[in-house]
């Protein structure tokens, strides 16, 4: 599961920036999901020029049927006099029919308010009043003009759809909080390969043209296959390649139709009607019942894919939801260490996030800076930790050695130059110099020239 991001700690670092100055958007409309206070609400009205009619509301129903006709009582007893029904302004003393078969959008006018500095106070309280009515959502209508939806939660004005409080284990593809819940956070799903299942197509079904179900005591699935080939009016004999597409789509992913089936063995014979399930649909559900031992006679047919839920992130939809600039969690990964550092030297953040992500970014970028110097620039930190060679893992320790800030320490390295190009042992030996300028003694095995001459002793 070691990333080269979890093996730096970095990712940690960008775990905590994005739960703190991370902006989550929707998973369904991608539109920005923002919780505000009833203060910040108040000072995003005032912010309207002065003498500004706006009317404060409270949407109660958002496209649902029903006449609620209740719901206007009790509206008129509470003492309101005016409601939006389907974008139509009706007072309440009037009757008002809907249709219930209809789906309908009603919002109570709780006030109508001329803006300026003297009406904070019932501004305030009006949307109070609105988002207590409503379910933590309150509309702001200009007058003739444009209308804004307020949420006290974090929850989608438009969709609905709420988001988890959001924290760093949101975001880490080991914790049930973040992970994907399709590939428990690996990335990757077990599936089977139908090349592999069928791996000779000049052989025919009688000969195990289908491998997983060919054995001398398959006599079951042989007389199976050749039914399904039946309702085709296939043979078979017939090559896998010279088969009918329906034929073989019926072979691998099932049919659906009743097809007669009779079983004969030496001692009996049984006729029975069923649906056919299929070569591959057989596989994966034997897949997802066993326990993992048991698969052994399967693990030729099986390959390993990107989770088709999350596109090999790790991550669930809400933790990718929420982004920097523009871009995920996930997406910030994928980038090269070089073009990382270029990405956060042009960072914008408004003046409340960048309080919030200064010291973590100043962790962040000293430790790609690390991983740079050692010429590792062309990693990026999602990168599995069991794909890197071993120069790489002892560049990557040595630059996680250098990023933690340890001092008194004795480190002993074992050819740290194996394996690197002449033009990174510089970069190499910066950084053992850096580690020694901390305050620690660094005693090497060492065959390179350049290496034993650098050394103080």
């Amino acid at each position: 599961r070691s990333t080269v991001g979890t093996v730096t700690e970095i990712y940690d670092y960008l775990r905590v920036l994005y739960a703190r100055a991370g902006t989550p958007h929707c998973t369904g409309c991608g539109k920005e999901i923002t919780s505000q206070t009833v203060t910040q609400m108040a000072d995003q009205v005032l912010a309207l020029p002065e003498g500004t009619k706006v009317e404060i509301l409270a949407p109660v129903v958002r496209g649902r049927k029903g006449h609620y006709k209740k719901l206007f009582e009790e509206f008129r007893k509470a003492g309101f006099a005016r409601v939006e029904v389907d974008g139509e302004a009706r007072e309440l003393e009037e009757d008002i029919e809907l249709d219930k078969n209809f789906a309908h959008d009603i919002s109570l006018v709780v006030d109508r308010i001329s803006v300026k500095p003297q009406a904070r106070q019932r501004i305030a309280e009006a949307l109070e009043l609105a988002l207590a009515r409503a379910e933590g959502l309150a509309t702001v209508a200009v007058r003739g003009g444009e209308r804004k939806l307020y949420s006290e939660r974090l929850a989608c004005a438009e969709c609905g759809i709420s988001l988890p409080e959001i924290n760093p284990r949101s975001f880490s593809f080991n914790s049930p909080h973040g992970a994907c819940p399709e590939c428990d956070g690996l990335g990757t799903r077990v599936a089977v390969d139908p090349e592999r299942v069928v791996p000779d197509p000049s052989k025919s079904i009688e000969e195990g043209a289908v491998a997983p179900w060919h054995s001398p005591t398959g006599l079951y699935y042989q007389q199976l296959l050749t039914a399904v080939l039946k309702v085709f009016g296939q043979s078979p004999l017939t090559p896998w390649a010279d088969l009918p597409p329906e034929a073989k789509k019926a072979i691998l992913y099932g049919h659906p139709r009743r097809i007669e089936f009779v079983f004969k063995s030496k001692r009996m014979t049984h006729r029975s009607f069923k649906s056919f399930e299929g070569v591959i649909p057989r596989m994966e559900r034997k897949i997802k019942e066993s326990s993992g031992d048991d698969l052994e006679d399967l693990l030729p047919y099986l390959e390993s894919r990107p989770c088709t839920s999350c596109k090999g992130s790790r991550l669930r939809p809400e933790s990718l939801s929420v982004k920097i600039a523009g871009r995920s969690i996930s997406e910030l990964t994928a980038l090269p260490v070089g073009g990382f550092l270029a990405f956060l030297s042009s960072l914008s953040l408004n003046p409340k996030q960048a309080a919030i992500a200064q010291r973590v970014l100043k962790e962040i970028n000293e430790r790609l800076g690390f991983l740079s110097d050692v010429g590792l620039g062309y990693l990026t930190l999602d990168r599995s930790a069991g794909t890197l060679s071993g120069g790489e893992s002892q560049r990557i320790r040595l630059a996680t050695q250098v990023g933690s800030r340890l001092t008194g320490v004795l480190y002993i390295l074992d050819e740290p130059t194996i394996g690197l190009h002449p033009r990174d042992n510089s970069k190499l030996l910066e950084t053992l110099k850096g580690l020694r300028s901390l305050g620690n003694t660094v005693i090497l095995v060492e065959h390179d020239e350049e290496t034993i001459l650098m050394a103080d002793h």
